[in-house]
């Protein structure tokens, strides 16, 4: 009775999510990196073509990763450095749109003076401050941190606070793998069925219940 309760709870919730969120969408080239001063899991990106986020300011670090045409014509892989963007999130989605990048000179260019912009799904451009990360370590958590401390024009101090339990968007699938009860045989069902945004909200609302 009680799973019962909880599943029809969370499905409520989860219908009703939508109206409040953003979709960040993804394109293939684009590599999240970090969000609001998280690590993101690229396993649970791999597929997704957006990522829902709550109204209100945010701020992610990514990177693109291509193949671009070397001067033999021959395609060769390619990072650009680390961007920032911060924004606020008041729309229903919104798209980060890169310039033409096919050329290895063109990725030489694009690093030497980064530019793209956001758009919402009316094409309308998004107001975001911007910025690159000089770093040569991996750790971009930890660089976020640092460069959130640093008062530039993109940083935001409050995402360099010190984050005292798990990302939540580093939660597997195994959040919703375990039990053998009806009930959760059928979460499962549905769980599997529905499109990686959803079991994103799904997976922070299983947090929450299990913090609570």
């Amino acid at each position: 009775m009680k799973l019962g309760l909880v599943i029809t709870g969370l499905l409520t919730m989860l219908m009703a999510a939508p109206v409040t969120a953003t979709t960040l969408k993804l394109s293939s080239d684009i590599d999240l990196l970090v969000l609001d001063g998280r690590k993101i899991s690229g396993s649970l990106l791999k597929g997704a073509e957006g990522l829902e986020l709550e109204r209100g300011q945010h701020q992610v670090l990514f990177r693109v990763e291509k193949n671009l045409l070397n001067k033999h014509q021959l395609a060769s892989p390619w990072l650009s450095t680390p961007l920032v963007a911060t924004f606020t999130a008041r729309v229903q989605a919104i798209t980060i749109t890169l310039p033409a990048l096919n050329t290895m000179q063109q990725g030489h260019a694009f690093n030497k003076h980064p530019e793209f912009q956001l758009y919402d799904e009316q094409g309308n451009k998004i107001e975001s401050l911007q910025d690159r990360l000089t770093t040569t370590s991996e750790n971009y958590e930890q660089a976020m941190i640092a460069f959130n401390l640093q008062g530039k024009a993109a940083s935001v101090p409050r995402f360099a606070q010190p984050h005292t339990s798990a990302n939540p968007t580093s939660i597997s699938d195994s959040a919703v793998a375990q039990g053998n009860s009806p009930g959760t045989r059928v979460l499962q069902l549905w769980y599997q069925q529905v499109d990686s945004a959803t079991r994103q909200r799904f997976v922070l609302l299983m947090r929450a219940l299990h913090t609570s």
